[in-house]
C-alpha cells in the first residue's frame, strides 16, 4: 500500500502540475527580490542622414548625407515607494510557502486516492476469493449429491437445486473478478500508470495484515485541525494582506536617483574631413545624475478602486480561511467517530462469521442427512458470505479512516 502510495505522488500529472506551480512561486520571489536592486540599461543607436538634415557641429541646416551615432549607459534606483517593494517581497515569500502547502496538499490526495483505490482492490480481490471457495465448495456438494442420489437418499429436485447454487456460485465468480479487474483499472490510473505499458502487470496486491485494534485509542480532535488545506489558506491570508499594503503605498510620494553616460560620433559621408572616432568619442562623453520626486495626486480614481479591491481579496481570504478550517473540523471528526463505529462493527462481525459459519456447517449436515432442504442451505450459505464480505469491508475501512485521522492531524500518511 505504501509503495503504491509512493509511485503516485512521485508520477501523478496533478502532482507535477504542483511543483511547477511551486517553481513559478519561487520565481515571483526571485523577481521581488531583484526588484530592490537598481536597473542598468546600455544603448548604440545608428542613423544615416539623407538631405536636409540637422548638422550636430553647427547645429544648423546641412543638405549633405551624414552618419550619426550614439552611445548611451543609464542606471536608476528607486529609493522609496511607500514600501511597495517590501510588501510585494513578504507577498512572493508568502506565495511559495503556500506553493509548498498546495504541493504536499496535492500529494497527500493523491496518496488518499491511492489508499481508497488500493482498499477497493483488496476488498474485490477478497470477494474473488470467496467466490472460488464457493465455487470449490459447491462443486464438492454436487459430487456427493449426485453419490447420495444414486443411493436413493437425494431425489432429482435437490440435486437440482444444488446445481443451481453450482451455476449461482460460477455466476459470482465471474462478476466478482470483472470487478475486481474495474478495480486494479482505478488504482493504475490513481498511480499514473499507463494502462498499456509492462508496469502495469508489475502491482501485486500484497495481504493485508489485519491487526486486533480493540484496545487501540486514538484521541478525538481538539481545537485547530491541522494539514496542507489549513496551511494553504492561512498563507493564502497572508499574501492578500501584503497585496492590501502594496496597494496602499501607491498613495505615498516615491522618490528614485539616477545617472547615465552618453557620448555621439558624427562624420559627414564623402568627405575625410572630421575628428575621428576615438577623439568625439571622449570629447563628446557626458555625465548626468539626477533625483525624481512622484507625487501622486489624481489618477481617475484608480489606487482607491485597486485599494478596495485588495481589501475585499484580504477579508475573502479570511473568510476562505474560517471555512476550511471549520470543514475539515468537521471531517476529523466524522473521520474519528467513523473508526470507532468501525472498529465495534469489526468486533461484531467477527462474532456474526463464526455464527454463521458454525449455522452453516450444521445446515450442511442436516442437508447429508435429510433434516433440511437445499433451500435452507443456500439461505445459510449466502448469509455466510455475506458476512464475510462485510467483515473484509470494516476491517478495510477501519484502515482508511484511521489514515484519515492522521491527515486531518497534519500527519504524513504516506512514506517520502
Amino acid at each position: 500500500m505504501q509503495q503504491c502510495m509512493q509511485y503516485a505522488v512521485a508520477h501523478n500529472h496533478e502532482v507535477k502540475r504542483a511543483e511547477l506551480e511551486l517553481d513559478n512561486y519561487k520565481a515571483a520571489k526571485t523577481s521581488a527580490i531583484g526588484r530592490f536592486l537598481p536597473v542598468v540599461d546600455a544603448g548604440i543607436g545608428a542613423q544615416y542622414n539623407f538631405g536636409r538634415a540637422i548638422d550636430p557641429e553647427t547645429n544648423g541646416y546641412t543638405d549633405v548625407s551624414t552618419f550619426y551615432n550614439d552611445y548611451s549607459l543609464h542606471t536608476s534606483l528607486p529609493v522609496f515607494d511607500g514600501f511597495s517593494r517590501l510588501h510585494v517581497l513578504k507577498a512572493a515569500k508568502a506565495g511559495e510557502l503556500m506553493g509548498r502547502a498546495a504541493l504536499r496538499k496535492q500529494q497527500d490526495q493523491i496518496a488518499l486516492s491511492t489508499l481508497q483505490a488500493y482498499t477497493n482492490a483488496v476488498y474485490y480481490e477478497g470477494l474473488v476469493k470467496m467466490a472460488e471457495e464457493k465455487v470449490e465448495e459447491t462443486e464438492l456438494l454436487l459430487k456427493q449429491i449426485h453419490l447420495l442420489e444414486e443411493v436413493g437418499r437425494k431425489s432429482a429436485a435437490d440435486v437440482a437445486q444444488v446445481e443451481s447454487q453450482k451455476a449461482e456460485a460460477d455466476y459470482e465468480l465471474i462478476r466478482q473478478l470483472n470487478l475486481f479487474s474495474l478495480a486494479m483499472l482505478e488504482l493504475r490510473k490513481e498511480m499514473g500508470v499507463s494502462l498499456s505499458s509492462s508496469e502495469a502487470d508489475t502491482i501485486v496486491l500484497a495481504p493485508m495484515e489485519f491487526i486486533d485494534s480493540t484496545d487501540r485509542v486514538i484521541e478525538a480532535p481538539s481545537g485547530i485541525v491541522g494539514g496542507p488545506s489549513v496551511d494553504v489558506a492561512h498563507y493564502q491570508v497572508q499574501v492578500s494582506k501584503h497585496e492590501w499594503r502594496q496597494a496602499r503605498a501607491a498613495l505615498l510620494p516615491a522618490l528614485s536617483l539616477s545617472a547615465g553616460l552618453n557620448t555621439t560620433y558624427f562624420h559627414t559621408l564623402h568627405s575625410s574631413v572630421g575628428q575621428s572616432f576615438r577623439s568625439q568619442f571622449k570629447n563628446n562623453m557626458g555625465e548626468y545624475v539626477g533625483a525624481t520626486l512622484s507625487i501622486p495626486l489624481f489618477n481617475r480614481l484608480q489606487t482607491v478602486s485597486n485599494i478596495r479591491k485588495a481589501k475585499n481579496n484580504y477579508r475573502m481570504a479570511c473568510e476562505s480561511f474560517e471555512q476550511t478550517r471549520l470543514e475539515l473540523e468537521k471531517l476529523a471528526w466524522e473521520a474519528w467517530h467513523d473508526w470507532q463505529a468501525y472498529q465495534k462493527q469489526t468486533e461484531q462481525m467477527k462474532h456474526k462469521v463464526e455464527a454463521d459459519s458454525l449455522a452453516y456447517q450444521l445446515t450442511r449436515r442436516q442437508f447429508e442427512e435429510g433434516l433440511s432442504t437445499a433451500i435452507d442451505l443456500r439461505t445459510t450459505s449466502a448469509q455466510l458470505l455475506n458476512s464475510k464480505a462485510t467483515l473484509l469491508q470494516c476491517q478495510l475501512m477501519t484502515i482508511v479512516k484511521e489514515q484519515l485521522i492522521r491527515y486531518y492531524r497534519g500527519e504524513t500518511i504516506w512514506t517520502e
